[in-house]
């Protein structure tokens, strides 16, 4: 890990942006901070760049709670090259929402799937990177979308003690089984009118996760019209298992 600028934001945030290889990535940490801190991971579905402020809103937020904030950027995304098999795929899917019809597994499997196979080692070296600075301890949580990515951290990645999901994009059904492998506490968030979300397969998907302990929020709206008192309950959620 190369840290690659630095700054301190308003609230005394520590912001460093770093690379990890090829995988662009931001650290935050808290101005206060005296010991090693938790930490959360922030998923996101596209660009660094374009999801900086809302990105940036987050990891404050978890400095608050004393919480340390990290992300990549994922692949396909970004500055980071892309396969004309994934841009099929997405062109896919765009032509498939535009028809109004549902969306196809095959589509979904096309693109989802590649992304999760290469995604979640990258997450797991940078948790393997960012555990070794003396200012992280743990334990972890992951929190954000894309929401296969999150499936399949959680069922691999013993570090990760829990996570806030986001039930807003597409699910292969062929992951339905990792998903009964998820042990850890979970709180899924739903927008209930997500125009580009399958609303069953996500109450599907919830009912598949196997942890003992699982809550899900579903409010009125749309994909990003999440309510901001949702902030509160990932702080209470995250507070009750990662400190």
């Amino acid at each position: 890990m190369q840290f690659t600028s630095e700054q301190r934001l308003d609230d005394g945030v520590l912001e460093r942006e770093f690379t990890l290889g090829e995988i662009p990535g931001i650290l935050w940490t808290p101005g206060s901070a005296s010991a090693p801190t938790p930490l959360i991971l922030l998923g996101h579905p596209s660009g660094l760049h374009k999801m900086y402020p809302r990105l940036v809103a987050r990891a404050q937020r978890a400095a608050a709670q004393g919480f340390a904030a990290a992300t990549i950027e994922l692949p396909e995304s970004g500055e980071r090259p892309r396969s004309a098999a994934a841009e099929q795929a997405r062109a896919d899917l765009r032509g498939a929402l535009a028809t109004g019809e549902p969306v196809d597994d095959e589509i979904v499997e096309r693109l989802i799937l590649p992304l999760v196979d290469q995604a979640v080692p990258e997450w797991r070296a940078t948790l393997d990177a960012l555990l070794e600075l003396p200012e992280i301890g743990g334990p972890v949580g992951f929190a954000g979308g894309v929401i296969s990515i999150a499936l399949r951290l959680a069922v691999v990645e013993p570090r990760i003690s829990a996570a806030v999901l986001f039930a807003g994009s597409f699910v292969p059904r062929t992951m339905f089984e990792e998903a009964r492998q998820v042990s850890i506490p979970l709180l899924v968030l739903l927008q209930w009118d997500d125009e580009g979300n399958d609303r069953q397969l996500a109450l599907d998907l919830f009912d598949a996760f196997g942890s003992a302990e699982k809550t899900l929020h579903a409010n009125m709206g749309g994909h990003t019209g999440v309510p901001q008192f949702e902030g509160d309950a990932g702080d209470r959620f995250f507070a009750r298992h990662l400190k």
